[in-house]
Parts: C-alpha cells; sequence; structure tokens
C-alpha cells in the first residue's frame, strides 16, 4: 500500500539531480574534447621543441648529449609537476564543483604556453632564460595535472550507462588531435631556412595557443555542472578530504590505476620524444620525416580510439589492458629494427601500429575506467592523481633514461628491456583490477 509524503518531509528530500538529455551529454563531450585538444597541443609543443630546439637555445653546452639530457629534463619537470596538479584541482573539483576546475585548469596552461613563445634566449638573458622556462613547464604541469580528470568526470557522470566507455574516448582523442596540431606545426615552421627557425619560427607554436585557448573557454563556460556532483551537493555528500579518502582509505585502487597508465605512457613518450631524438641524432633522418610519422600515426589514433572505447562498451575495460601490454612485451624489439631501415614507409608504417596498439588500446578506455575505480566523492582526485604519478614516471623519465641507455650500452636492446619491464607492471594492474562496466556511476 502506497502512503503519500507530507508536505513537510517533501520538502526536507534532497532535490534529485536532473537527468542529462542527448543535447547536454553531446554539448559535454564536445566541450571537454575541445578543452583537451589544447591543452594536450600546448603540453606537447614543450616535448617536439626540447627535442629540436631548446637544447641549442636554452642549455648551450660543449657535449650535445648533455644539452639533448638537459632540454629533456626540463620537459620531465612538467610531468613531474602533473601530479600535483591533479592532487589541488582534483581536491577542490571533488569539493567545490567539475566545471569551475575545468576552466581554470584551462586558462592556467595557455598562460603557461604562451609565455614560453615570449621567452627571451639563454644568448640574450644567460642562466635565467632555462630557470624561467622551467618555471613556466611547471606551471604547464599543473594545469593539464588537473585538467584531465575533470574533462573524463564530466563526460562520465553525463553520459548513459551504455555509452560512458565512447563517450570517454572522445576525451582521448583530444590527445591525437593536439599531437596532430603541434607536430603540424612544427613540421611546417622546421621548413624555414635554420636560422629563421631558431630566431622565432620556433616560437609560433606557443603563440598561437592564445587563440586556441579563448576558444576552449568560450566553449567550456555554456556546460552544465555534473549531475552527479549536484546530487552529492544536495544530500550533503561531499567528502571533508578527498585526498586522504581516494588514497589512504582506498589504497588498492590507487595504486592499480597507477600501474595500469605506466605502460601506455612510457610507450607514447618513447615514440614522439625519444623517437624524434633517436632518429635525428643515431641515424641522421630529418626532424620533418619523424614529425610526418608521428602526425600520420596519430591520424590514425583519432579513429581507432572511439573505436576502442565502444569496444569497451561491448566486451569491458579490462580486456584491453591485457591486449595492450602483451602487445608492447611482443614489439619492444621490432619496433627499433624497424626504424633502423631508416626506410620513411616502414617508419611510418612502424609508428602507426605502434602508436594504435601500444597507446591506443589502453588510452581510449582510461578515461573512462580510472574514474570508475574511485566512488563519486574523490573521483577527481582518484582518477586525475593516479592518472598524473604514473605520467610522470612513465612520460617524465621515459624519454631520459632511453637516451641514457642508448648512449652509454650503443644501442637499443636497453630501451626494448625497459618498455618490457613497465608493460609487465601494468599486466600485474590489470589482473588486480576490477571490472567496471555494467556497474551504475552512482554505485562505483
Amino acid at each position: 500500500m502506497n502512503h503519500p509524503v507530507s508536505p513537510a518531509l517533501a520538502q526536507m528530500a534532497p532535490p534529485a539531480a536532473p537527468a542529462a538529455d542527448s543535447s547536454e551529454v553531446g554539448r559535454v563531450v564536445f566541450a571537454s574534447s575541445v578543452g583537451t585538444i589544447i591543452e594536450w597541443y600546448d603540453f606537447l609543443i614543450y616535448g617536439t621543441a626540447a627535442a629540436l630546439v631548446f637544447n641549442k637555445l636554452f642549455f648551450p653546452v660543449d657535449d650535445p648529449l648533455m644539452g639533448t639530457l638537459a632540454a629533456l629534463g626540463s620537459a620531465a619537470v612538467g610531468f613531474f609537476a602533473r601530479p600535483f596538479g591533479g592532487a589541488v584541482f582534483g581536491y577542490f573539483g571533488d569539493r567545490l564543483g567539475r566545471k569551475s576546475m575545468l576552466l581554470l585548469t584551462l586558462v592556467i596552461m595557455g598562460f603557461g604556453t604562451f609565455a614560453i613563445g615570449l621567452l627571451p634566449t639563454y644568448q640574450q638573458i644567460g642562466i635565467w632564460a632555462p630557470v624561467l622556462l622551467v618555471a613556466l613547464r611547471i606551471i604547464q604541469g599543473i594545469g593539464l595535472g588537473g585538467e584531465w580528470g575533470g574533462a573524463a568526470l564530466m563526460v562520465l557522470e553525463h553520459a548513459p550507462k551504455h555509452r560512458r566507455g565512447l563517450c570517454g574516448s572522445l576525451v582521448q582523442v583530444g590527445f591525437p588531435i593536439g599531437l596532430i596540431l603541434s607536430a603540424g606545426v612544427y613540421s611546417l615552421v622546421s621548413r624555414l631556412p635554420e636560422e629563421d627557425f631558431l630566431a622565432w619560427g620556433w616560437r609560433v607554436p606557443f603563440l598561437l595557443s592564445i587563440v586556441l585557448v579563448a576558444v576552449g573557454t568560450f566553449i567550456r563556460t555554456r556546460v552544465s555542472e555534473s549531475p552527479v556532483f549536484l546530487e552529492m551537493k544536495a544530500k550533503k555528500e561531499i567528502a571533508k578530504n578527498p585526498f586522504a579518502e581516494a588514497v589512504f582509505r582506498d589504497p588498492k585502487n590507487f595504486l592499480v590505476a597507477v600501474g595500469l597508465k605506466i605502460c601506455e605512457v612510457s610507450w607514447v613518450y618513447m615514440l614522439t620524444v625519444f623517437m624524434v631524438v633517436y632518429a635525428t641524432k643515431n641515424l641522421g633522418l630529418p626532424k620533418g620525416m619523424m614529425l610526418n610519422a608521428i602526425m600520420v600515426a596519430a591520424a590514425i589514433e583519432v579513429v581507432t580510439i572511439p573505436l576502442f572505447g565502444w569496444l569497451s562498451d561491448v566486451i569491458g575495460r579490462r580486456p584491453f589492458y591485457f591486449a595492450g601490454t602483451l602487445f608492447t612485451i611482443a614489439f619492444a624489439f621490432p619496433l627499433f629494427w624497424l626504424m633502423d631501415t631508416r626506410d620513411p614507409w616502414v617508419i611510418i608504417a612502424a609508428t602507426a601500429v605502434a602508436l594504435s596498439f601500444g597507446h591506443g588500446l589502453m588510452f581510449g578506455p582510461e578515461a573512462t575506467y580510472f574514474p570508475e575505480l574511485f566512488g563519486a566523492r574523490v573521483r577527481y582526485t582518484g582518477a586525475s592523481f593516479g592518472f598524473q604519478v604514473s605520467a610522470a614516471i612513465g612520460g617524465g623519465l621515459a624519454p631520459i633514461l632511453a637516451t641514457v641507455l642508448v648512449s652509454k650500452l650503443g644501442g637499443t636492446a636497453g630501451v626494448s628491456v625497459m618498455l618490457i619491464g613497465v608493460a609487465l607492471v601494468t599486466l600485474v594492474a590489470a589482473f588486480f583490477a576490477h571490472e567496471t562496466r555494467d556497474r551504475s556511476v552512482s554505485e562505483l
């Protein structure tokens, strides 16, 4: 028998979160994806510049290897700043809301990138040039560290249950599109005479970012706050200390998230940063050829990432981590054998296969899977901090370690062994992870 609810009790009950209609889901996915494209473009142009030009303009030393290591080290600083951004913006995203953090991180990232394009070089202001460069790289890292988690959450918490993997993968498409834009712009400016490229050409990709940031900020102001967060706020279920709750009260899921990420992030920065250094310095190949190979591979990944995201809605998230790690183990040595042929078409094909199956297989479901591992109260903090800790280890250190290994061992065997090692870490994490495909976003 149904009993009527008294008006007093009805007033006391918290309002239910409004269900997101399909048009709102589309706006959120579009806004999150566009912003993520801009963030990745900003972050990735630094890695390309570090591989091609920063060793000459900001870290001029007599030993070319030391100059390259210093430039790559400055790129790594951004990775080490990312966990800080993930922790800080994750904390406030879980406490104050997702949308405001999305806007703030985009502005921070844009400021850091645009300012790099205005920096004087070592020849002009001496030691202050690399100091300022590293400081701005830290600002970039902090911005990206908080941005990804917010974009992933906004999509996850708006998307219908049976399409979470696909919708989340559209956020991940921001990486290959950002990669295409960064490599494409540098491919164009690298055609300038060397003197012009070093004098002003390298600055163009950084200065262009201000236009992208303005567009992204406008688009993101037009989306609504996450319905899951609004419901938690109405019920007064906001976590008092999301960081402590995500990391210390639930250490298993946090460590699983770190382990799941480390293989693909090491692999992708080996392809997009170290390979540019290796191909130009060790194989004597033109930098334009490697940038073109990366652009082709990234263009293919624009298709394969949503495909893998959609499939994760059909068969689950975990299988992609098993498949991706096994591919990495199998391809770690052949990748370099194919590069050593110096054949442009072989290199393009190898890069395309390596990027989609060593990176895209795991990266595609990631924006959905990582937030799903954590409860709604601490989802921003847990997903962001776990993602970014692993990115700092794998993305920040992998290109530097690879450069040292090639220098010391005289070949790439040590690099292949390193890639197999990080793949095994992710394989173990996948065994301990739980499947989340069929669970409601409110139950997670």
